[in-house]
């Protein structure tokens, strides 16, 4: 019989005391529940004598953005313990370390980053972090490499991949990514000034065409172990470091979700600068900087993983010349697409991102909605005929120019 319970504060400061070298025993314990997401409880146990602090992660048996209408596997708290353990072994300082996991209680004991801020605030405060895009391509590049055909054992990656199905929450991606943007769902939050922009999507018979294309291969590419969700609500961040949490959603799938999902949520904090910015000068400096980063992190990757596969490669057939280069344009490809999908599902979906929702300006908030959605599709029609990264830079600064009245 199962032994699950939702834990109260006083329960997890108990739990935390019972863990082996990680408090003074009798030493007074403190707890805060700070989970601000939408699937889970997060306590943050603090040792008041040392300050020394851990945080505890629980699984709910629901979507706690939507309530117990909505019910999810607690497996997915077993599927990010693991998760962070091998991203561990391959990144180990751009993670978490965990101390313990709990799969009666779906409970993950987890090393506590309060030091650092969740990056998208970090964005939306317009703060520059000149060591993110070599970390976080440096994070995707070992993390996807070493679990897929490339750099793993084939086998091994067989076993591994049963490890890692997560068939819920990736109903939830393919719904609400894939599906839903492109229809009138129930599940959509549109706010009514961009509806008209809305019904565009649904009426636009070529881009679900790429749409079509993007969700086959989240369904079927099983290239390597993704994060599954690694936008910069999952990136915790200070000047000199980098973590990635949450990778809940976690299966085997296309590796240009992951790298696509990072840069989505810059340029969608490129588009929010609509409202975060107080000038037209400090507007242009800051996407400059956020542009300046959307290269730097698929160079990083790129260069990172090209150096792995030459290094690392595992299969003969795969070291033939050429096809570096040809899986490294396909991947390029993969990602663009990917951007643009992640962008307009968080206009038009069911979860948006802080980075626009929250500008309390209507006419900059819709600008800035608006302008996210012509960077999305943009990316999404032009993802198959894409060769340089600096394709992408190229569509969103004539989106932003086109946004402002101007044609280049």
């Amino acid at each position: 019989m199962s032994t699950y319970h939702p834990l109260s504060e006083a329960q997890a400061i108990e739990y935390a005391r019972q863990i082996p070298n990680l408090f003074q025993p009798e030493s007074e314990l403190t707890s805060q529940e700070i989970g601000d997401g939408n699937l889970n409880l997060v306590f943050r146990i603090s040792e008041k004598t040392s300050g020394k602090s851990i945080i505890l992660k629980q699984a709910l048996p629901y979507a706690k953005v939507v309530g117990e209408s909505w019910p999810l596997t607690l497996d997915r708290a077993r599927i990010e313990s693991e998760a962070l353990i091998i991203e561990e072994g391959l990144v180990p300082d751009l993670v978490p370390h965990v101390y313990a996991y709990d799969a009666d209680l779906a409970l993950t004991v987890m090393e506590d980053l309060s030091d650092h801020i969740i990056m998208r605030r970090g964005l939306i405060e317009r703060n520059e972090y000149p060591l993110f895009a070599e970390h976080i391509g440096r994070f995707m590049a070992n993390t996807l490499f070493f679990t897929s055909d490339l750099g793993k054992n084939q086998q091994e990656k067989k076993i591994q991949q049963g490890r890692f199905i997560n068939p819920e929450l990736c109903k939830i991606t393919e719904d609400l990514i894939f599906d839903d943007p492109y229809r009138d769902a129930d599940t959509n939050s549109i706010e009514d000034h961009i509806r008209d922009a809305a019904e565009q999507l649904w009426a636009d018979s070529e881009l679900h065409l790429e749409v079509a294309i993007l969700r086959q291969k989240f369904l079927t590419n099983a290239q390597a172990l993704l994060h599954g969700d690694l936008h910069t609500g999952s990136i915790f961040i200070k000047p000199d470091s980098t973590k990635v949490i949450d990778p809940e959603f976690a299966y085997y799938g296309p590796m240009g979700f992951d790298i696509g999902a990072v840069l989505a949520n810059l340029i969608l904090n490129f588009a929010g600068q609509e409202g975060w910015s107080q000038d037209h000068e400090s507007r242009e400096a800051y996407r400059a900087y956020l542009l300046k980063t959307v290269k730097e992190v698929w160079t990083h990757f790129e260069t990172n993983f090209r150096a792995l596969w030459n290094e690392h490669g595992v299969d003969r057939v795969f070291q033939t010349p050429g096809y570096q280069d040809y899986f490294l344009k396909n991947l390029l490809q993969d990602t663009v697409g990917f951007t643009g999908a992640k962008m307009v599902r968080r206009i038009v979906g069911l979860a948006h991102v802080a980075d626009i929702d929250k500008i309390e300006d209507n006419a900059a908030r819709e600008r800035a909605q608006r302008l996210a959605l012509a960077i999305g599709t943009s990316c999404i029609r032009a993802n198959r005929q894409v060769t340089s990264i600096d394709e992408l830079i190229a569509i969103v600064t004539k989106e932003s120019a086109v946004e402002r009245g101007f044609v280049l």
